[in-house]
């Protein structure tokens, strides 16, 4: 009798929570979002030297003053820069299902943050600097799309960029770096020392996408495939079993952000299964440490984003999945 009650107020308790982000996706869709993805890279490849002072006013950031229009004109005229735009241009003359995740991500961030503003989203070319293939700021969003071309395009593979990195190289993933961007920002805790802290951390920017970026998969959140996903999941508990053993998460030995959060074709835990695994898996631990923490504490996504780790950790009484 008590297990039927116990399973009747279980039910009872998934339907009111059901219920209640229902509501919430409902209070979300009702936000409104206006904005235009501005293409300056199309603009400035169509360009001719007599429009440079209309290009120039309109975009007065991408213009240095100390720059004569002899050297833009020039760049109009550069064969790599040109083989760049006409790629881009080929690869994004559709740009609407982008712009719908974008409208998405900007509708859950005036949400969950009540002082947003909608910026202006302004597209462009870097030559591949994918370490730079989004920069978010109060007003401005730019998306340097030469680096969404797909993980096969030549310019990576012709670049020796490595796989492992280039898998993320295509436009799906756009929203997802930027959510990530955002995320850095809301993000803070006073210290970053331990392997823990940098887990939780990295934990924090994986759980906002969570919740600003339901629509994308786990795998996409984590910029992993399907597999290493999969991989992840079914190998937490023996992750978190060799963290705890060799005693590495109040550990401040600089090697380890190397080995367990920074990119990387593979987790280094110098064993076996290293090459089976994936990279960044202390991230993915971290992420579920934090999600654990929601889950109990019930706080808000601001909230969270700047709690101390410690008490992220002590209160989120995380178990690994078996």
């Amino acid at each position: 009798m008590q297990i039927k009650i116990y399973f009747i107020l279980l039910l009872g308790f998934t339907i009111l929570s059901c219920d209640e982000d229902s509501k919430v996706e409902t209070e979300i869709a009702k936000v409104e979002v206006d904005f235009t993805i501005e293409r300056f890279d199309k603009a400035f490849y169509e360009a001719t030297p007599k429009y440079l002072p209309k290009l120039k006013r309109a975009y007065p950031f991408f213009f240095s003053k100390h720059e004569p229009d002899s050297i833009v004109v020039e760049r109009m005229n550069d064969t790599l820069q040109n083989e760049i735009l006409r790629e881009v241009d080929m690869a994004f003359k559709d740009i609407q299902n982008t712009k719908q995740e974008l409208v998405s991500l900007f509708q859950y961030l005036k949400y969950y943050d009540k002082v947003f503003s909608t910026p202006r989203v302004i597209t462009l070319i870097n030559n591949v600097q994918y370490r730079d293939n989004v920069i978010v700021t109060d007003s401005i969003v730019l998306v340097a799309l030469d680096n969404y071309l797909g993980e096969n395009h030549r310019f990576y593979v012709d670049g020796n960029i490595p796989v492992y990195l280039a898998k993320n190289f295509k436009k799906e993933q756009i929203v997802v770096d930027l959510a990530d961007a955002y995320a850095k920002k809301y993000a803070f805790q006073s210290k970053r020392k331990a392997l823990l802290e940098e887990m939780i951390y990295f934990g924090k920017l994986l759980y906002f996408k969570d919740v600003v970026i339901p629509f994308k998969t786990d795998a996409e959140k984590m910029g992993y495939t399907e597999s290493e996903i999969k991989w992840a999941e079914a190998n937490e508990s023996q992750i978190w079993s060799y963290l705890i053993e060799k005693e590495l998460l109040y550990s401040t030995d600089p090697k380890l952000p190397n080995r367990f959060i920074a990119d990387a074709p593979f987790t280094k835990f110098y064993l076996e299964l290293d090459n089976e695994s994936p990279g960044r898996l202390g991230q993915y631990i971290g992420w579920q440490i934090v999600k654990a923490y929601a889950e109990n504490s019930g706080d808000d996504l601001m909230k969270i984003m700047q709690t101390e780790p410690e008490e992220i950790f002590r209160k989120s009484k995380f178990k690994p999945k078996k």
